[in-house]
């Protein structure tokens, strides 16, 4: 069984919905259906898995949550690295998006 170390030392079962959870409020208003986010924590889930370990800080589950949200949808990716970066100024925000554009042009070259 994968579980998941939380800052506080406490383990608990790594749980889809919880990712699901977690990712939904991100994705609050933006047009992400169900199978979009079941398809995400199965992503997430899958990268955790691969860590070979048997239990995995929560911190490292936030991580593999960025790259398939950031290719979800960008609005819904910046609301939760912004939480889950503890983002403290706009310059945060303006560093994050450069950071995506980057990205995407990254990945429209093929690359």
């Amino acid at each position: 069984m994968l579980s998941v170390v939380k800052r506080s030392g406490v383990t608990e079962p790594f749980s889809r919905e919880k990712v699901i959870k977690g990712v939904r409020r991100a994705c609050q208003g933006r047009d992400v259906d169900n199978d979009a986010l079941g398809l995400l924590a199965q992503q997430v889930e899958d990268a955790v898995r691969a860590s070979g370990s048997a239990e995995i800080p929560s911190n490292e589950v936030g991580l593999a949550i960025l790259g398939p949200l950031r290719d979800l949808d960008e609005v819904a990716y910046l609301r939760f690295a912004s939480v889950y970066r503890s983002f403290s100024s706009a310059d945060d925000f303006e560093r994050e998006i450069k950071d995506l554009r980057e990205h995407r042009a990254e990945s429209l070259d093929g690359s």
